[in-house]
Order: C-alpha cells, then sequence, then structure tokens
C-alpha cells in the first residue's frame, strides 16, 4: 500500500498550522465580562428589606438571606439559586428589578427626597408670582418630624402624582393628611409587576379546555334529561 493513498487519511489526524493558532487563542470570556454596578441606596428605598418589600411576589421573606446593600446586587441567577431563592420565576423577577433600579426605573416614590421611617409628606405648591400662569403642583416636603438643617430653597416635584380640583392630591398610595397634603407610606407590593391570569388554561391549551367544558356541560345536560324522564 502506497502512501499517495493514505496521505488523505493522516491528513486528518496531523494538526494544521490554523487550527494550531486557534487553540492557542482562545480564552474563556465570561472571565472578563466586567459586574454589574452596584447602585446607592435612595430615601425611600434604604435597606434591601425595603426593596424586597416594594418589589412583593412575597420576596421580602429572603430578606435575611442579604446581609448588605452589595451582596445583593452583586449575586447572579446562580448564586440566587444557591441561597434557595425559589421558583426560578421568582429569581428572574428580582434580577429584572435589580436591573431596573440600576436604570433608575423605579415605581411610585422612588424619586422622593424627604422620607422618615418609610413615609414620605407631599404638598400643594404655587410657582412664584411673577409667573403668569398659577398652576398648582405637588412637592415632596421634608417630615414635620424629620430635624431639617435649613430649609430647601427647591423642593422636588414627584413623578405621578397630580392635583386634581382645588387641593386634592391624587398618585399612588396616596392617603390624606388631616389638615393637608398626603402621606405616602412605604407598602408590601407597592411596585409589584402582577402576573398574568391565565383563561381557560392559556392560549395554547384554551382550545383543549373549551372542548371538554362544552363536553362536560352537554353530558350533564343529557344526565338531567334521563332524570327528568323517570
Amino acid at each position: 500500500m502506497t502512501l499517495e493513498r493514505w496521505r488523505p487519511v493522516l491528513r486528518l489526524w496531523a494538526p494544521t498550522p490554523y487550527a494550531t493558532a486557534f487553540r492557542n487563542q482562545t480564552r474563556c470570556l465570561h472571565s472578563t465580562r466586567p459586574s454589574h454596578p452596584i447602585p446607592s441606596p435612595r430615601p425611600f428605598v434604604p435597606d434591601v428589606e425595603t426593596f424586597l418589600k416594594l418589589i412583593g411576589r412575597g420576596l421580602s421573606r429572603y430578606a435575611s438571606k442579604f446581609p448588605s446593600w452589595d451582596s445583593l446586587f452583586s449575586l447572579t441567577g446562580p448564586e440566587l439559586q444557591q441561597l434557595g431563592i425559589e421558583p426560578t420565576r421568582n429569581r428572574r423577577y428580582l434580577l429584572r428589578w435589580m436591573q431596573k433600579y440600576r436604570k433608575g426605573d423605579l415605581g411610585p416614590g422612588g424619586d422622593f427626597e424627604y422620607v422618615k421611617d418609610g413615609e414620605a409628606i407631599l404638598k400643594l405648591a404655587l410657582p412664584p408670582a411673577d409667573q403668569l400662569k398659577q398652576t398648582k403642583f405637588v412637592v415632596n416636603v421634608p417630615h414635620p418630624e424629620a430635624e431639617v438643617a435649613e430649609p430647601p430653597k427647591l423642593l422636588p416635584r414627584p413623578m405621578g402624582y397630580t392635583v386634581r380640583g382645588e387641593k386634592t392630591i391624587a398618585g399612588p398610595y396616596a392617603m390624606p393628611l388631616p389638615q393637608s397634603g398626603v402621606s405616602v407610606k412605604v407598602t408590601e407590593g407597592m411596585w409589584e409587576q402582577r402576573r398574568g391570569r391565565k383563561i381557560d388554561g392559556g392560549e395554547r391549551r384554551r382550545s383543549e379546555v373549551l372542548f371538554k367544558k362544552r363536553s362536560a356541560e352537554r353530558r350533564a345536560q343529557r344526565e338531567a334529561d334521563l332524570l327528568s324522564r323517570l
């Protein structure tokens, strides 16, 4: 048997210069991927327990698993699974809200600047007298029981809260105060994104479920007719 006949077979086993160069240049990309930045707490979201309470779905029961703010926002999906965050949809929901928080995409109260013990006070305000259009708007004022070194010159205008009528403040979780203004407190599930409810088994099983329902109704009707004839 000549060497020319075996040359194609030997060529498959012999490493080519291109394959050797490619093998030497490969590396693990996941080891060089930068970690997600850790955002700072906010007045309305000062700690992990409050954050989990706001996003809802019962995640506040896992607050003891995260010793600090940085420990929560530095975890990944597999690490959350090792901590016992189950089922998978809860881990995905938590990771999604962590990313939304990093981007500043928050729910009601996320832009409050004056908060004390999870409560913010909102009141009505008027623009300066030199403006022609005297339109009332809502501002976040310091809490009456909070110690403020000096009164703020500019009060923040929170998103999602408007004036209705003469002196009514409307917005999510706004509770009127006895004298004036409203109070907004941290509430369980305040930022929760509700899960959809499947009707008739959902989109994929709707035909099957409706068929079984109609069959059961016809069977019940036949049985009722037989009993009425007896």
